[in-house]
């Protein structure tokens, strides 16, 4: 008979949960500023999004805030937010996401890498707002282990590599999720940001060929984005917020399964596309 497999969050002390934990889907998602957490919008369907996947046992995250050599960990106990932002209201700089940390799975990173692949840990380093944005909307309690993981680089296929390795974690409850922007054109969406609706031809033209390719399971053309798409340089004038997507499709199983497109549409002008990848 086979024995249940316990979850990242058993310990020696605690009995596994007698049921194995749910196989979990690999996500990217917009992460938007603190400004998004007052939009009418899309925190209701960040939301919706969590309440529709199985509970994780555990998040791994990956941001477009975060640029570290080698790959790095952060805390896994709980220290301060990253205050990454600059120029906003003050009770911005007040907000708190007081989520557990998560030790075990920082274990499991550390065994999954390969020798070629060292991995730092910085303990007192917190989640910046690439990560707890995002989960204040989506896991409001902050009662899940929360990890965040830097990039290492911005090349696509070492990120896909990254995220194929990081793959067993979803059969163990974790949620991996890639966090930053579909498109992330910052110094041309000025007139969006001053209320101008919709959103610009570069913008929506990369927006439609991510989702076309991304359908289709076309890796190679991903991979080959700053060449392929239409709308660059403009919908990525640096790309580090396209980036962690390549961390979620190694996770993943593209192209076998195509993606579910949760959430589309525009934020002052820049597409906020997500999905998950089962």
């Amino acid at each position: 008979m086979t024995e249940p497999r316990p979850t990242l969050l058993d310990s020696p002390r605690r009995a596994p949960d007698p049921s194995p934990a749910p196989r979990l889907p690999a996500i990217y998602l917009g992460h938007g500023a603190p400004t998004l957490l007052d939009d009418p919008v899309w925190p209701a369907e960040l939301a919706a999004w969590a309440r529709a996947l199985p509970r994780p046992a555990a998040i791994l995250i990956v941001s477009a805030h975060w640029q570290s050599a080698p790959m790095t960990l952060g805390a896994t106990s709980r220290v301060p937010l990253v205050y990454d932002f600059y120029g906003f209201p003050e009770e911005y700089y007040r907000l708190t996401y007081d989520s557990p940390g998560a030790p075990e799975l920082a274990a499991r990173v550390h065994g999954l890498m390969p020798a070629g692949e060292p991995v730092a840990d910085r303990p007192t380093r917190g989640l910046d707002h690439g990560a707890w944005v995002p989960l204040k909307v989506m896991y409001p309690a902050a009662d899940i282990p929360v990890l965040q993981l830097s990039m290492p680089d911005l090349d696509p296929r070492h990120l896909f590599a990254v995220g194929q390795r990081l793959a067993p974690l979803r059969d163990e409850g974790v949620l991996i999720v890639g966090s930053g922007f579909m498109t992330h054109g910052l110094p041309y969406v000025h007139d969006y940001f001053m209320g101008k609706p919709g959103a610009p031809e570069w913008s929506v033209e990369f927006d439609q060929w991510a989702a076309a390719v991304l359908e289709r399971g076309d890796l190679d053309a991903l991979f080959d984005f700053r060449n392929r798409a239409p709308g660059m340089p403009y919908a990525h004038p640096t790309v580090e917020h396209f980036a962690p997507l390549f961390v979620t499709l190694g996770a993943a199983t593209l192209p076998e399964n195509a993606p579910d497109f949760t959430i589309d549409g525009y934020w002052y002008g820049l597409a906020k596309r997500s999905f998950e990848v089962r």
